[in-house]
């Protein structure tokens, strides 16, 4: 099931809200959501939802075991045990295949190469449990007794699938003891109907234009054209993700949860590193609290765990090489810029450090668009033309000026508008509510644009369903 379906809006979630509003007992409305979130994580996929709950009970158990005998080796083995099974279960549906595949490009080896489903959102899932097991034996967090609360972190429906990547310590508070106010409930619907309009009006038409230029074959695409397709597929992928960011923290906050952002105007970077503190932060706050300290290297720590943040950030996105390329790709450049130092960078003028950042992210999405060397290789030489493609086309040109309206709302949707308007109307009692009203209005006339539009779409995955 997906946020932006006309049953999840007019049925599912409706009825789901009248369920959990009906109850006053936060233990009940509890059970509410477990249920909702089961069969939503079940839905078109009912086998799924058993692999979720076996890890949710082999992972609650173990971590009972870690506070139990925190002091002792059997607490290093729960922790290990964890590990070795929740990172098992994702090596095996998301990376064997992968494996397989490579190992038989030895000489002699012929292996059969499996054909598993891969679970959605067991990246996510996976990264979640992990923070809990990790931050219940540094005793950060208190162990969750109460299987159920435990299995509510796990399967809330609002982020299940496509993230943000909640940590139990975010939320903790808020499984057994919570309340939504008004405020929640409007800043949480305005919020769901922004990230709905992300996905619905810009990121499904703007990957249309990427699907009629990137085609199999793109050498003959012209260096402008290239640049114009790449640049629309990199605001493609954000307003997807960040889309469903804001459909899930928004889908929180009417359910009394207060989650973490995981994009913060992105593109509005200096540089690579203030890039990745923008983008996906709740991935990047991971990797950055279980990955980077890590001792490992000696001397060679630093760089080392650097290496490794980066790998494993391409390797999470998805099994293919071009995904590890990625990651690496932005490492070097974190490094370029850890090597220059922060005085350096600083030194260097603004107009220079956008540009040279944004060139850097939107070849970057060029590496995270083709999983095939050859089309990545023609990407690349299309860049620069290369391929003895020309400097530009008219089909480009008339693309631009077809979806000039598009394009703009795009580019304008990119910096903190939102901020701004608020700031208007933040000035006194009055205003502020003239404001609310006005921006209930313009949220409920996203949604009924939404609505209109979604009734000939066939489908509407998210990008990152299948990370």
């Amino acid at each position: 099931m997906v946020f932006a379906d006309l049953f999840f809006l007019y049925i599912f979630l409706p009825v789901c809200l009248i369920a959990y509003f009906a109850c006053k007992n936060v233990k009940y409305k509890n059970g509410v959501l477990i249920v909702f979130s089961l069969l939503f994580y079940a839905w078109g996929e009912p086998t799924v939802v058993l692999l979720l709950i076996l890890s949710t009970i082999v992972n609650w158990l173990l971590g009972l075991a870690i506070d139990k005998h925190r002091k002792d080796a059997l607490g290093k083995l729960a922790v290990a045990g964890s590990l070795v099974f929740s990172l098992g279960m994702l090596m095996v549906f998301k990376y064997l295949g992968f494996i397989v595949e490579n190992l038989n490009l030895i000489p002699g080896v012929e292996l059969p190469v499996p054909n598993i489903t891969l679970p959605i959102g067991i990246s996510f899932y996976t990264f979640q449990i992990l923070s809990y097991i990790l931050d219940c034996y540094w005793d950060q967090v208190k162990v969750q007794k109460n299987y159920f609360r435990f299995l509510l972190f796990v399967s809330l429906f609002p982020q299940l699938i496509a993230g943000p990547i909640v940590r139990y310590s975010v939320i903790e508070n808020e499984i057994s003891n919570r309340k939504t106010t008004i405020a929640d409930l409007s800043d949480g619907a305005c919020r769901f109907m922004i990230g709905l309009a992300k996905k619905v009006i810009l990121a499904n038409n703007l990957w249309i234009i990427v699907e009629n230029f990137f085609t199999d074959d793109i050498t003959g695409l012209s260096v402008f054209g290239t640049w114009y397709t790449v640049i629309v597929y990199a605001l493609y992928v954000f307003f997807d993700f960040s889309g469903y960011s804001d459909m899930a923290i928004g889908l929180g906050r009417i359910f009394g949860f207060h989650f973490d952002e995981n994009f913060r105007h992105p593109f509005m970077c200096r540089n690579i590193a203030e890039f990745w503190q923008r983008w996906h932060i709740s991935l990047g706050s991971f990797f950055r609290d279980y990955l980077l300290y890590v001792p490992i290297g000696g001397k060679m720590h630093k760089y080392l765990n650097l290496f490794l943040v980066w790998f494993c950030t391409g390797m999470w996105h998805g099994a293919s090489w071009n995904y590890i390329i990625w990651g690496l790709y932005f490492g070097l450049f974190i490094l370029i810029e850890q090597l220059l130092g922060k005085k350096r960078m600083k030194a260097i003028p603004t107009v220079i450090t956008h540009i040279y950042s944004k060139i850097v992210i939107i070849v970057g999405f060029g590496i995270f668009y083709f999983e095939n060397f050859a089309q990545l290789g023609d990407f690349f030489k299309n860049l620069v033309g290369a391929n003895h493609n020309a400097l530009y086309d008219t089909i480009t040109t008339t693309s631009m000026v077809n979806n000039c309206f598009l394009l703009a709302v795009g580019l304008i949707a990119c910096f903190p508008v939102g901020a701004f308007v608020n700031k208007l109307f933040d000035k006194t009692k009055s205003s502020i509510a003239i404001g609310q009203v006005l921006k209930m209005v313009y949220c409920l006339g996203l949604l009924i644009i939404c609505s209109l539009l979604l009734v000939d779409a066939t489908s509407n995955p998210f990008l990152y369903f299948r990370f």
